[in-house]
C-alpha cells in the first residue's frame, strides 16, 4: 500500500503544472521577465547541458504562490513581495525570502502608432486608468473615446501601476484586463484609440508614450532607466525560499555575470548593475 502511495504521488507531481521535478529547476511567474528568463535558461544550459531548466509565466502574484506553497523553486516577480506572502513563506519555510534584483525595467505606456500624442503627464495617465479622463480630447488627442487595457490583478506590473501612479486607487471599471503583455502590445496596435502599459522591452508594432515632468518629456530609454530619471523604473526580482544553492545558485550567477546581464540588454531590458 505505502508503494502504491509513493507512486501516485509521484505521478501526480508529474503532471502538476509547475511542480518541483528531480533534477530540474523550476523558475515560475513574471510575464514581464518569462522571455528574459527563457532566454537566460536556453544560454545557460547550452553551458550546462546537465542541468535542466523550466521557465513558465503566470503573472508575479502566481509565481510567488507557487513559491510559497512549494511547487517552483525561484519565482519571477515585477514588483516587491508582500508582506502577507513573506510572512506565508515564514510560516512554511521558517525563513523570509530571499531577494535577488536580477535586471531593471521601465514600465511604459503604449498607443497605437497613428495617435499623434508623444507624452503625458503622470497626472493624466492617472486619470485615464482612475476612469476620470475618457476622451482622448481631454488631454490633448484627437476627439475620441479612450479604449484602456490593463493588466490582470495576479500581475506584478498591475500592482507596480496601482501603487506608483494611482496611489493605491482601483483602476477604472471600464479598463479591459488582458492575460499578458504581449495581449495588450497586440490589443493596442489594433485600437487606434487604444492606451496600455507593459514592460519597455515588449512595446513592438506600438508607440512609447514619454512622461512629462515640467516641461521635459521623458522617454523610457535606457540611460533613463539605469539612472532612475524615469519616474517608472523598477528592479525586476527573483525570489528563492533560501539563499540559492547547488543549480540554482549557478544560474543566478550566470544571470549575474556580465554575459547573462548582456543578454537583458539584448531583449530589451537593462543591467541590474
Amino acid at each position: 500500500m505505502k508503494t502504491f502511495i509513493a507512486s501516485l504521488t509521484a505521478v501526480l507531481l508529474l503532471l502538476l503544472p509547475g511542480a518541483a521535478r528531480a533534477g530540474t529547476v523550476t523558475v515560475k511567474g513574471s510575464d514581464t521577465l518569462v522571455i528574459l528568463g527563457q532566454r537566460w535558461a536556453e544560454a545557460f544550459m547550452k553551458k550546462n547541458p546537465s542541468i535542466k531548466l523550466q521557465v513558465t509565466g503566470g503573472g508575479s502574484g502566481v509565481g510567488l504562490a507557487a513559491l510559497v506553497n512549494g511547487t517552483t523553486d525561484i519565482a519571477m516577480s515585477s514588483r516587491p513581495i508582500k508582506d502577507a506572502e513573506n510572512e506565508k513563506l515564514r510560516a512554511r519555510s521558517k525563513s523570509p525570502a530571499t531577494q535577488i534584483a536580477v535586471a531593471k525595467d521601465g514600465v511604459t505606456f503604449y498607443v497605437h502608432e497613428s495617435n499623434k500624442l508623444d507624452a503625458l503627464t503622470a497626472e493624466q495617465l492617472r486619470d485615464i486608468y482612475l476612469g476620470d479622463v475618457t476622451s482622448w480630447k481631454d488631454v490633448g488627442g484627437a476627439d475620441a473615446p479612450l479604449v484602456v487595457y490593463s493588466r490582470e490583478n495576479s500581475s506584478g506590473t498591475y500592482v507596480f501601476v496601482k501603487d506608483h501612479l494611482l496611489k493605491g486607487e482601483d483602476y477604472t471599471a471600464s479598463a479591459q484586463t488582458l492575460p499578458g503583455t504581449a495581449a495588450v502590445v497586440n490589443a493596442v496596435a489594433k485600437e487606434k484609440n487604444g492606451i496600455g502599459y507593459g514592460g519597455a522591452a515588449y512595446a513592438k508594432g506600438v508607440k512609447e508614450l514619454k512622461v512629462l515632468q515640467g516641461k521635459e518629456a521623458i522617454s523610457p530609454s535606457a540611460e533613463n532607466i539605469q539612472s532612475g530619471k524615469y519616474p517608472l523604473s523598477r528592479e525586476l526580482y527573483f525570489y528563492l525560499r533560501t539563499q540559492p544553492t547547488g543549480d540554482a545558485k549557478a544560474f543566478i550567477d550566470f544571470i549575474l555575470s556580465p554575459e547573462g546581464q548582456a543578454l537583458a540588454t539584448q531583449v530589451g531590458y537593462f543591467p541590474v548593475k
